[in-house]
């Protein structure tokens, strides 16, 4: 994967959960691993491992335990709000799973110090003392390597839903915009900030751009989404039929996850559109990795 600091960026992961209510205040981007020692490559199975622990942690109601394995500017995405790691560890203490199952495991290495696990996860369980239906839930959370200590810095969660229906043709069939000769796709993308590089993808995917949009994703890329999780390929093909003109973005929050990677979170809103169902009036709340 390209540093963001060497002004060529590869998006490898994104993912998006709906209906936004709350929006907590999110920690600065802080603390990065320049001199955390070496470790061994991060496995798929022991990532696994540390990802099923910190459940452990929260169905054990070890809260101590469960902050322990934090990073100190980490951030969870929920339908509800963005928190803080303060904010995390206060809302999981009114969660109360009794049964917890795994399933659709991804494992992908963002670098020697930074890794990202996807999964479904089935849970019963209470909230505030009250029992709440059985959920199915995508999950997304990114590890980091501090001081040779794997910390958890990302997580959000989203409900399983059905798949949407394809998107109506457009009357006239939509053109990929041209990109200027001997321009690269990614040249727009330049520099260190995520949210800068976010809202680029955003006006490639107003200029119906789709190559543009595909030239800056990871050929790894994944895209986590109530409706299912896509790869590259996937992911330029549904967005290819998603009218962006009236898109508004907005609360944006940024964390450093170390030297090579970042975290943007945001919330969209559109306009509802025919043929969608599942968009929500008040928005989406999205997250991607740099």
């Amino acid at each position: 994967m390209k540093k963001v600091f060497l002004l060529v960026s590869a998006l490898i992961l994104t993912a998006a959960c709906g209906a936004p209510s709350t929006n907590n205040s999110a920690p600065p981007a802080a603390n990065t691993n320049a001199n955390t020692p070496a470790m061994a490559a991060m496995t798929e199975a022991d990532a696994i491992a540390k990802e099923k622990a910190i459940w452990d942690t929260i169905k054990n109601k070890n809260y101590e335990a469960f902050g322990n394995m934090l990073a100190e500017d980490q951030l969870e995405v929920t339908r509800e709000a963005v928190y803080d790691k303060a904010g995390s560890i206060t809302a999981v203490k009114e969660f109360e799973p009794s049964e917890v199952s795994f399933s659709d495991w991804k494992f992908m290495s963002i670098d020697k110090d930074a890794y990202v696990v996807t999964y479904t996860v089935n849970v019963k369980a209470k909230y505030s003392g009250k029992e709440f239906p059985a959920e199915t839930n995508r999950c997304s959370s990114a590890w980091v390597n501090r001081g040779g200590k794997w910390l958890a810095i990302y997580h959000q969660e989203c409900p399983v839903k059905p798949a949407m229906p394809p998107a109506a043709p457009e009357k006239s069939p939509a053109k990929t915009a041209a990109t200027p000769a001997g321009t690269p796709a990614t040249a727009a993308v330049a520099g260190p900030d995520p949210i800068a590089n976010e809202k680029i993808v955003w006006d490639l995917f107003r200029a119906k751009n789709y190559d543009g949009f595909a030239a800056l994703l990871s050929p790894d890329f994944i895209e986590v989404e109530s409706d299912g999780v896509y790869d590259k390929a996937g992911t330029v093909k549904a967005i290819s039929g998603i009218d962006a003109s009236k898109a508004v973005l907005s609360d944006w929050k940024s964390v450093k996850i170390d030297d090579d990677a970042a975290l943007v979170t945001y919330i969209y809103k559109m306009p509802a559109m025919p043929g969608m169902p599942n968009m929500p009036a008040d928005g989406e709340r999205h997250s991607s990795i740099w």
